[in-house]
């Protein structure tokens, strides 16, 4: 650990995963997302890995889940995006996928949030916009976290981009990061280690620095 003006800058894995200092974001995994990865059930085995292992340091855990708002309140950008992902050219067959009460919008059953877990709820794809995350890591002194989920090109290189910019150390653990698009998913971490800003890391690593 080095150490400047009375500021403490952690320098290896073990150090930046100190539950006092870190904490553990589940990016997305829902039903209706799961299931359009093919590695899918991979995916959520391998977090399930990494859930228990933060829950035997006592680690906070947070979980996003993306939401769909009902036609009558969706914007023009809410449409745009919403066409290109269904790949449709009229803002009428648009459908939202993830309204509320829908199966799809829940997290998957095998990684059931605990009550002393949190769940927050997003519109874009930085976890940090429109949410408290923000506000609830600062609060608990948190500098680093751990993230993993679904899908790395979409939500999660945009999260870990928007951390940085916040002044956390985002900790990406890849193999615990789904992808609707490899290619696109590989430039992500190819951008994300250019930048420097984030820390790239692999489930058996990482398991074995946080235990």
């Amino acid at each position: 650990m080095k150490t400047t003006h009375g500021i403490e800058l952690p320098e290896t894995l073990r150090e930046m995963v100190d539950p006092k200092r870190c904490a553990l974001i589940v990016y997305d995994m829902q039903a209706g997302i799961v299931r359009q990865v093919k590695d899918g059930a991979a995916i959520t085995a391998r977090i399930k890995q990494l859930l228990e292992a933060a829950r035997e340091v006592n680690m906070r855990v947070f979980f996003t889940r993306h939401l769909s708002l009902p036609k009558q309140l969706m914007g023009a950008a809410q449409y745009r995006m919403a066409m290109a992902w269904q790949r449709v050219d009229d803002p009428e067959k648009v459908q939202p996928w993830f309204l509320r009460d829908s199966p799809a919008f829940h997290i998957v059953p095998e990684l059931e949030p605990l009550p002393s877990e949190a769940i927050f709820d997003k519109l874009a794809m930085s976890a940090f916009e429109g949410t408290p995350l923000d506000m609830a890591l600062r609060d608990c002194g948190i500098q680093c976290f751990l993230i993993a989920g679904i899908a790395m090109e979409i939500g999660i290189d945009i999260t870990a981009r928007h951390a940085a910019d916040l002044g956390f150390v985002p900790i990406v653990v890849r193999d615990a990061c789904g992808a609707g698009h490899r290619d696109a998913a590989d430039r992500a971490l190819q951008t994300l280690e250019f930048l420097g800003d984030a820390v790239l890391t692999d489930l058996a690593t990482l398991i074995k620095e946080i235990s």
